[in-house]
């Protein structure tokens, strides 16, 4: 990271801190209040997360149920929240990282997205709750990933994978069937086109949407190539990664994606297969609430949701059942929290609450084990449930993978290919000069 004076740099973090704290649409109540505990034994405690109640309905439903429960509760406790879109809530964590001011609980991603914070001391250890109430709850292989140097930095919250939901009646009326394989992929997108329905619903300007068309055409190419050119066992001109690039750019010149879909966001380019302009949408099962539990969805609309798995390859190296997605995110606690004990007892009740409600109250998976006997499960969920326990492997988010600067150019290179701005050996050459300065 290049050096910059001072009062430059906190002259930037506070209008930069400022205009984003102003793009909150939480009714974050309190915010700016400092956290803490007074002498009367009263404890404030400032929660931000990622869940607005206009676009994640669900899961903000519950969010807020909890923190009514456990301040309930704990009738000395008062939690604050703040909560922003999906792009602004990352850069606020990170301005916020800047100066060390870090809410006491907060959302984060695994892997290379921790890791930055964790060698920076800013986020607290939190292996002491896996040895208490939450022992044995999680899913084997979820903790790991927010661990660095053995010790567990956050508890995840969600498990996801990444099935191509679709639109059954717009498939009927062309005689359609979920495709197997690529080839019928193929056919399926050309069908459509010709018929003047956009076959796929994309927001590319959040960049990450992009990136698991290209992963999974990697890993149905490649196996394992791009998951070992992202770790250095491998290298990012492996022929599977060129390749998958070059079918990126295939579809791209089948006209597959709805216009615009580089300048609109995730939920800008998601409301094209909502209103039924789309026929399918590749996206993770936090999706899952939209077309199950979510009142404000039509039944009707509902009801014409299916998804299917991303078809295999002619000549490539995994197989239909192997998914791209992983933990999803997980709470952390800040280092530095003046009410560190606080934050730790309700991160510890919330991953518990959130296990035992997501299924049925907001429909998505959680990270901590379901019983399926106790709950039920409308039958889109339970399907996918059961893909997720067949899972042959389950590639990390590429960018989730990356360490910071390799991640940003993954995703500039993602819509830069998905723009032809770049070539699918340009593509790939930016990507192992990235990895390669290792940061």
């Amino acid at each position: 990271m290049r050096k910059k004076p001072i009062a430059m740099l906190l002259t930037l973090t506070l209008i930069l801190a400022v205009f984003l704290s102003g793009c909150s649409n939480s009714g974050s109540d309190g915010e700016g209040e400092a956290s803490g505990s007074g002498s009367d034994g009263k404890v404030t405690l400032k929660f931000m997360h990622l869940w607005p109640a206009g676009s994640s309905a669900q899961q903000n439903k519950l969010v807020n149920e909890i923190i009514k429960q456990y301040q309930t509760d704990h009738p000395n406790v008062t939690i604050k929240q703040e909560v922003l879109e999906n792009e602004q809530y990352k850069n606020k964590l990170k301005i916020l990282s800047a100066s060390n001011e870090l809410p006491d609980v907060g959302v984060t991603w695994a892997a290379g997205f921790l890791e930055p914070y964790v060698k920076g001391n800013l986020f607290a250890p939190l292996d002491d709750l896996l040895s208490g109430s939450l022992e044995g709850k999680f899913i084997a292989g979820t903790t790991e990933a927010y661990a660095v140097d053995g010790k567990t930095y956050a508890l995840p919250i969600e498990l996801n994978i990444s099935p191509i939901y679709y639109n059954k009646d717009i498939f009927a009326k062309y005689n359609l069937q979920p495709p197997a394989t690529y080839d019928e992929f193929l056919n399926v997108v050309k069908t459509l086109t010709d018929n003047g329905v956009v076959p796929i619903a994309l927001g590319n300007k959040d960049r990450w949407t992009g990136s698991l068309w290209y992963m999974y055409l990697a890993n149905r190419l490649g196996g394992d190539a791009l998951e070992k050119a992202i770790n250095g066992t491998g290298k990012f001109d492996d022929p599977a990664l060129i390749q998958a690039a070059a079918e990126v750019q295939k579809l791209v010149d089948m006209n597959a994606f709805n216009k615009g879909y580089n300048g609109l966001s995730n939920d800008e380019g998601k409301s094209e297969f909502m209103n039924e302009k789309a026929a399918m949408y590749l996206m993770g099962t936090w999706e899952l609430p939209n077309y199950t539990t979510n009142p404000d969805v039509p039944q009707e609309f509902k009801d014409k949701i299916g998804f299917f798995k991303f078809p295999t390859m002619d000549g490539g190296k995994s197989d239909i059942n192997s998914w791209v997605g992983g933990p999803g995110v997980g709470l952390f606690v800040a280092q530095n929290s003046k009410v560190k004990d606080e934050a730790q007892k309700f991160v510890q009740y919330f991953v518990e609450k959130w296990g035992e409600s997501s299924v049925n109250d907001a429909g998505v998976i959680p990270a901590t084990k379901v019983d399926t006997a106790e709950v039920q499960l409308q039958q889109l969920y339970t399907d996918l449930l059961n893909e997720l326990n067949q899972a042959s492997s389950l590639t990390l988010f590429a960018d989730v993978q990356m360490k910071p600067t390799a991640a940003q150019v993954h995703l500039d290179m993602i819509q830069a290919l998905f723009g032809k701005a770049v070539t699918p050996e340009e593509f790939v050459k930016n990507h192992q000069e990235a990895i390669d300065k290792g940061n």
